[in-house]
């Protein structure tokens, strides 16, 4: 009998017809994988090899709209999912109502695996695991506010930061005294990581029901990934880097991109036609990924979703950049500007914008000028020796979001205010972001009398982690490049950098809150609400209390905050 490895994850669920999903699944063999749905409709793939691995991407028609649709996975003709004795509700399909002009979704980002059994949870409750565990406790949406759907912004394996028991497993296949020592080397060794994260049982079952989105960050390949032109330079050198990135490619084209990709996109993907028509596909994605590593313009990661009067453009800030000193941006030309005809394409009208960027855009004002400093002292305004100097210090304190890329902070505030103004513009644009294991919402206060959107109320929303961990100091500095004295100080370094002020001025509204959790974007008509939940731990009587046998943690999720966006 076929058995089924990972899945099912249920992807993309069609928002203008709602007649259409895929899921995905990852086999332990060759075979026809099928989805069969509650009361009709279905779907079946023929599986597709890449490194000995079997995995398909099942589209799924006649679903009804308006609907909740329970559906299983047979493999070769045999039920595997439900699993047997599943102490979770089915999972199912839910498709939008025709007409629908609201979304919910949940966004966050940053996520250890859970620990393995009998082990301390240095990072304590998993958000992911205690959202499953408010949904499983009530299944017919009663109660409680089910996401529509699921954006992961990045950071959902750790490919350099590895758990225990991980590191056991892979000493038994390497010398781990030998590089890249005790971080993933290859394919095989990413596929150990998306098990270890996704069989986890309460995550399983949540990524089986609400459908998600993903985009990479720089821990799916590597801290830091593609900070500087040297960096990079530097990785090459070593024996050890082109594997791991083509393997860390691989892996993000198999189990994350595929799955964001409407049915109409996979029908027209070259190379997911190719490696379907060929018994092994494994030649045809390295060679793929090789050219992505080595001409990044040449591939587009980011993607755009239609949620109803919903825009969602989830936006790649690692692969796209430019890190030429003297050029160095977020965005490649060709990125920028697919980025821009999409926020601006008016062909059909939508009342909010939400751009997926797994950086923040807006950050505390003392770290955003630490950025732009760092950058001009790189780029070798102050000297060979300064340039040398902010170069190990952007490696050695992340300095590299959207303030490290001062052309391109400043091209996405101008593109946020013309997609905001105008009388078909929306109601709200919202930058959703993670990588900064805390969470808060900033709302820009002033903008050029030329810049300024005239018509959306623009904020940057901030959420991660949903199971990591922060240091104290990092919680104090985060605080402090909020104050008055933090914001000065950033003026100061800015002046030494001889940069002048940002295009605009912001201001934080809500936050900081540290812990795991997620925020919920609650989106009718033209209003928007906010809600951030967090994963603490329930006790009675002195005792961890387990709801319903769906959470191992014995945790909840609390609702910290709630805001209206669009309230005046």
């Amino acid at each position: 009998m076929t058995r089924l490895r990972l899945g099912p994850v249920l992807r993309y669920v069609d928002w203008e017809r709602g007649d259409t999903a895929t899921v995905w699944v990852e086999t332990d063999r060759p075979c026809t994988a099928e989805v069969a749905c509650e009361g009709g409709g279905g779907g079946s793939a023929r599986t597709f090899q890449i490194s000995g691995h079997h995995y398909a991407l099942i589209p799924v028609t006649g679903l009804r709209p308006g609907t909740s649709t329970p559906y299983e996975v047979l493999l070769g003709g045999d039920r595997v999912w439900p699993l047997p004795d599943s102490g979770f509700p089915p999972s199912t399909i839910n498709t939008p109502a025709p007409g629908a002009d609201s979304a919910r979704l949940t966004f966050g980002s940053c996520r250890w695996a859970a620990p393995a059994e009998g082990e301390k949870d240095p990072a304590g409750p998993d958000a992911l695991d205690t959202l499953a565990a408010r949904l499983a406790d009530h299944p017919d949406g009663t109660h409680t506010e089910r996401p529509d759907y699921l954006l992961l912004l990045g950071d959902q394996v750790y490919a350099d930061e590895i758990s225990k028991a991980t590191r056991r497993w892979l000493a038994t296949r390497r010398d781990l005294r030998e590089p890249p020592g005790v971080e993933v080397a290859d394919y095989e060794e990413y596929t150990h990581l998306y098990y270890e994260s996704w069989l986890d049982p309460e995550v399983r079952w949540l990524l089986s029901t609400v459908p998600t989105c993903m985009i990479f960050d720089d821990h799916d390949v590597i801290d830091d990934w593609n900070t500087s032109a040297s960096w990079v330079a530097d990785m090459r050198a070593t024996p050890w880097w082109r594997e791991r990135i083509l393997s860390g490619l691989m892996s993000y084209w198999v189990y994350q991109h595929l799955g964001n990709l409407s049915p109409a996109e996979l029908a027209a993907d070259e190379i997911y036609a190719r490696v379907r028509a060929v018994p092994d596909g494994t030649n045809v994605l390295r060679e793929f990924t090789a050219r992505a590593d080595q001409d990044p313009a040449s591939v587009r990661w980011s993607y755009r979703r239609d949620f109803g009067n919903v825009r969602l453009l989830m936006v790649d800030t690692r692969a796209a950049r430019v890190l030429k000193e003297g050029a160095r941006a977020m965005l490649d030309e060709d990125e920028a500007r697919w980025l821009a005809d999409q926020a601006l394409d008016d062909s059909r009208p939508y009342d909010h914008l939400l751009i997926g960027t797994s950086l923040p855009w807006l950050l505390p004002p003392l770290i955003h000028d630490a950025e732009g400093w760092n950058a001009a002292l790189a780029s070798g305004v102050k000297g060979p020796r300064w340039a040398r100097f902010a170069e190990d210090l952007r490696r050695r304190s992340d300095l590299e979001h959207w303030a490290a890329f001062p052309a391109s902070f400043e091209r996405m505030a101008r593109l946020i205010a013309e997609a905001g103004s105008g009388p078909a513009a929306p109601a709200t644009v919202c930058v959703l972001s993670g990588d900064v294991h805390h969470a808060y919402v900033a709302e820009p206060t002033a903008w050029p009398d030329d810049t300024r959107p005239d018509t959306a109320k623009v904020f940057q929303l901030t959420c991660s982690p949903v199971h990591n961990g922060i240091p104290s100091s990092i919680k104090l500095g985060f605080r402090f490049g909020w104050s008055g004295t933090g914001r000065r100080l950033g003026r100061r370094l800015a002046r030494h950098g001889g940069i002048g002020r940002p295009l605009l001025r912001w201001r934080r509204t809500g936050g900081p809150w540290f812990g795991n959790q997620l925020m919920t974007l609650t989106l009718r008509g033209r209003s928007a609400q906010l809600r951030l939940d967090q994963a603490r731990q329930v006790r009675t009587g002195g005792t961890a209390e387990r709801i319903k046998g769906h959470s191992k943690t014995g945790a909840r999720l609390v609702t910290a905050m709630t805001t209206n966006l669009t309230q005046e």
